[in-house]
């Protein structure tokens, strides 16, 4: 299909329990994957509208704070956090633990509604 190789096929099939973030939920790549690419379009338009909406929300928080002279806890991953290679000194995100304690118990409340 499409000429992807096994291996990239099976890398996207659907899995019981995963998180309610993950990409393979993505409503505008299942589209796609059933060909229905006029509609999976629109889907991803709308999937980018939504994060730019949340990103601009965050900003407007930011700087209200901001003049307000108040703390602002900025956007932080779920899973991982940001980590300094001390070999390289690049930057990394590192796993930081939740996630496979969350599939585990089902709960995926502290997902944000990203979809």
């Amino acid at each position: 299909m499409y000429f992807f190789s096994a291996l990239a096929l099976t890398l996207n099939e659907m899995e019981e329990g995963v998180s309610l973030t993950d990409s393979r939920r993505r409503p505008d790549q299942r589209l796609m994957e059933a060909g229905r690419w006029d509609e999976a379009n629109t889907e991803k338009q709308r999937l980018e509208e939504k994060q730019r909406a949340a990103r601009r929300r965050r900003e407007a928080e930011a700087t209200e704070a901001q003049e307000e002279g108040r703390e602002f806890e900025a956007y932080q991953p779920l899973w991982f956090h940001k980590q300094t290679d001390h070999i390289t000194g690049e930057a990394n995100f590192v796993y930081k633990g939740g996630y496979w304690e969350a599939k585990d118990s089902e709960d995926w409340s502290v997902c944000p509604d990203i979809f």
